[in-house]
């Protein structure tokens, strides 16, 4: 199947109907889904035979079906219509009231990732449809027995099997070029780009959900043994292809060879890990890169450690979705701040250490997520926005503020009938005053 202008006509058909639904029916939808889900627990692991079963339920099916219950629970208060009434009104509009309701924008285009091919796009796809819109959901290469199972869930749900429908893989740039209402990427930057470019063809707008190579800030006074166990996990979680994985850590300088020691322990006790031939060409070329400039790299358990790369973060601001870690010795927290700064991707961050003195630092650091004592797991939280800033894209996706992003506001001014009779009245005794004193003036004259 081809994408062209006529498949999201055809889309666009029941988009009148199905935002025409009562919110409570669409939810009731939403947990039949959630409930089907549920009772496909065991089959899951089958979908991802590479990854270990208990991994897919914590990434994949435990924050579906909490995003699920956040939905039923939170959507129709989140997307209440407001009134702007009386109160606080500017004094020029007597008599005006106005109502601001959230509008569907319509069909939306889903371009799926690789990484979590049935969590990431079904929290979106789930969101979008209770928003009120159609979707397309064209996933990644490997994703398509995921997107399968969430629209025959759907359709089994209840919801109508003309509100989904599923793009084949390789249809990216055409459904881009397509006309949809809104896209929504989550995928690299160099995907970001390409989107963007054929999006400003039809003024689209997108959300963009891109990668990030997130920093971890180790403040005197961290316990550096449960900093090394957090990082084994956060690096090896998906066997290292998760956008918000920690990649580059600031240690004090004193403290740096205690850390190394600590992480290479830790990573040593872990079963080793494997990519695939891409991502191996990919660290490969990093590993080359950084030796070339100084560096040093090492391999423990599966995960590239670089050590030595003091004055190599420009070679670091790279998101090749492998696990690496860079530890990088600083004097102190004002460097590791400012080597920050000077970096392209602003996903995510972590800190350890005091929690007052943690709690300064995150309201320096720009990234759109920032973890304190932890990292990776609060973004499973459905009740939490997800987004970056600079290199990782914009907008977010998740959380209330997701669902509101599903949407457009639409404004609704009224003036009162009282004011419309009041304003005419006076207009009348304007112009009968306006008249006696012309008139008053005329025969003065004569």
């Amino acid at each position: 199947m081809t994408v062209s202008d006529d498949v999201v006509a055809r889309l666009k058909q029941p988009a009148e109907h199905w935002k025409a639904v009562p919110m409570t029916v669409r939810l009731r939808l939403v947990r039949r889904f959630r409930r089907l889900l549920r009772s496909r627990w065991r089959m899951l692991s089958s979908l991802f035979p590479a990854r270990p079963a208990i991994e897919t339920w914590t990434a994949e099916l435990l924050p579906l079906l909490a995003a699920c219950r956040f939905l039923e629970r939170n959507a129709e208060k989140v997307l209440r219509a407001r009134t702007a009434g009386m109160w606080g009104r500017p004094l020029w509009l007597p008599g005006v009231t106005s109502h601001v309701e959230r509008r569907p924008y319509g069909a939306v285009l889903i371009l799926a990732p690789g990484n979590y091919p049935l969590m990431l796009p079904g929290i979106q796809l789930l969101q979008a449809l209770v928003a009120g819109n159609v979707v397309a959901l064209k996933p990644a290469l490997g994703g398509e027995a995921a997107a399968r199972l969430l629209v025959d869930l759907l359709a089994q749900a209840g919801f109508p099997q003309s509100v989904c429908m599923v793009l084949p893989t390789d249809s990216g740039a055409e459904a881009v070029a397509a006309g949809f209402d809104l896209i929504m990427l989550t995928g690299s930057v160099q995907t970001g780009r390409q989107v963007l470019e054929g999006a400003t063809r039809t003024l689209t707008p997108t959300i963009m959900e891109l990668s990030g190579v997130d920093p971890v800030f180790v403040l005197r006074g961290a316990d550096l043994g449960y900093v090394a166990r957090r990082l084994a996990y956060g690096i090896r979680l998906n066997n290292g292809a998760t956008c918000i994985a920690p990649h580059r850590v600031f240690v004090r300088h004193e403290d740096k060879a205690e850390f190394l020691a600590l992480l290479r322990s830790t990573l040593a006790q872990k079963p080793p890990l494997s990519c695939d031939s891409a991502g191996q060409a990919r660290l490969a070329a990093l590993v080359e890169q950084i030796e070339a400039s100084g560096g040093r790299a090492e391999t423990i358990g599966g995960v590239t450690l670089f050590t030595e790369v003091e004055g190599l973060s420009d070679r670091l601001d790279t998101d090749i979705f492998v696990p690496w870690l860079a530890v990088t010795g600083v004097s102190d927290m004002e460097e590791a701040l400012m080597l920050d700064t000077g970096m392209s991707y602003a996903l995510g961050a972590s800190i350890f250490g005091p929690v007052p003195e943690a709690t300064r630092m995150a309201r320096r650091i720009r990234s759109g997520s920032i973890c304190i004592n932890d990292l990776i797991v609060p973004t499973a939280d459905p009740r939490l926005p997800f987004g970056g800033a600079g290199a990782s894209g914009y907008g977010v996706t998740r959380g209330p503020e997701g669902l509101l992003a599903l949407t457009r506001p639409v404004v609704t001014s009224v003036r009162s009938d009282q004011v419309i009779k009041a304003s005419g009245f006076i207009a009348r005794v304007a112009r009968r005053v306006t008249k006696s004193r012309y008139l008053q003036s005329l025969d003065g004259r004569i």
